[in-house]
């Protein structure tokens, strides 16, 4: 490792460029919000420029340097901007390579890598509800980098794990719109006036979470993550609580089970992580007489209308009720029918459960050699031998 070198982060990384936008034109416009954990990109939206903010360009990594986003791993890259660049809130940094030091792509791993993250959480200053990381403290990081050769050799290899997720998180986002315009051409569309109606708790078990604070681990082992409505929406993290596996086995959630928020931020989703432990305020959705695809789309249609009626209810914390879903009607075609609408819905959702499955694979081997190819642990002529099944010497 002896062409890798030392700098100041912010020597190697050039922090908030500057970024030419003209008054009253439109632009790419990237909200806190827009920034997910786990997902690469974030999904600009176009808007006139209007005062200041960050402003950033096509494969700028936008970094959140105020809690709680930082620790949510609100980290993402950005592309397809209108005329190419963009701005939004000033609560990020933008971070792009130096030219002839360090290159860009390589940079947002860098800004994903836990030193980085860690060192930022250290510095954090400010109140306690609205901590910032100051720009300064880049100047006290010092990390060990490779050659601009090797830098874009490393990039390479976590853009393509990071490529096939994104495609993976396409082709689920089809298969959900093919899913759901089925659905709708069944049951809205061409709807049978002799078909049966049933409530929706009628046509599957909503099982309600635990209360999991009462269920702590009694070892390190016999033990399990909990499932609450913040990793429904962004997945199990090294901040979500432990639970005993000494419960009930129905109350354990795997992959590919329909798991419903009903109460503060309400969604209906496949869950799509590993397995772990349902928390109160969520329902684990199953049927002994339909199929999945069948009661999870009519989980999805009433949605809207369970949102409307938690806003209503809100006080500190929207909710439905039990006695909603039992006011939720569902249409229930023949048996002859349903087996010929299987044939057709079931393969999307099996295939939304198959990439999900991978996608959590591909998740868990990036995450696994970003720090290894960062820190220099595994190079990157060595990934290529493990790879090709070639076991050559080290490079360091």
């Amino acid at each position: 490792m002896n062409e890798w070198k030392e700098y100041r982060f912010s020597e190697f990384v050039n922090i908030n460029p500057a970024v030419a936008l003209k008054a009253n034109e439109e632009y790419s416009f990237v909200e806190m919000k827009d920034l997910e954990d786990g997902n690469k990109y974030c999904k600009p939206k176009t808007k006139k420029i209007k005062g200041g903010g960050a402003k950033f360009q096509n494969g700028d990594t936008l970094f959140a340097r105020i809690t709680p986003c930082l620790e949510n791993g609100k980290i993402c890259q950005v592309k397809d901007l209108e005329n190419k660049v963009g701005f939004g809130s000033s609560e990020y940094y933008v971070f792009r390579g130096n030219p002839g030091v360090s290159d860009t792509e390589f940079v947002y791993y860098l800004s994903r890598w836990d030193d980085v993250r860690e060192h930022a959480e250290i510095n954090l200053d400010g109140t306690s509800g609205r901590q910032r990381v100051p720009k300064a403290c880049f100047d006290d990081l010092v990390i060990h980098m490779p050659p601009l050769s090797e830098q874009t050799a490393i990039a390479s290899i976590l853009s393509s794990l990071d490529n096939k997720i994104d495609l993976l998180h396409r082709q689920n986002t089809t298969l959900e719109k093919m899913a759901e315009t089925l659905f709708r051409q069944w049951f809205v569309e061409e709807a049978k006036e002799e078909w049966e109606t049933m409530h929706l708790s009628q046509i599957a078990n909503f099982l309600n979470g635990l209360a999991c604070q009462k269920f702590p681990p009694k070892n390190e082992f016999d033990k399990l993550p909990v499932l609450k409505i913040k990793e429904l929406s962004s997945g199990i993290t090294e901040n979500s609580d432990w639970a005993t596996t000494d419960i009930k086995p129905e109350y354990i959630v795997r992959n590919g089970d329909i798991i419903f928020a009903w109460s503060a931020s309400l969604m209906v989703k496949i869950w799509n992580g590993q397995d772990c432990i349902l928390n109160q305020h969520l329902f684990k959705v199953a049927s002994e007489n339909f199929p999945k695809w069948f009661y999870y789309l009519w989980c999805k249609y009433h949605l809207k209308k369970f949102i409307a009626i938690a806003k209503a209810h809100a006080t500190t914390m929207g909710h439905i009720k039990r006695a909603d879903l039992e006011e939720a009607k569902v249409l229930i075609p023949s048996r002859e029918e349903l087996t010929t609408m299987t044939e057709q819905a079931e393969p999307l959702i099996e295939k939304i459960i198959i990439n999900n499955s991978q996608n959590s694979t591909l998740n868990a081997l990036r995450d696994t050699l970003l720090p290894k190819l960062m820190s220099g642990e595994v190079r990157v002529s060595e990934f290529y031998n493990v790879k090709n099944c070639n076991y050559g010497k080290r490079t360091n």
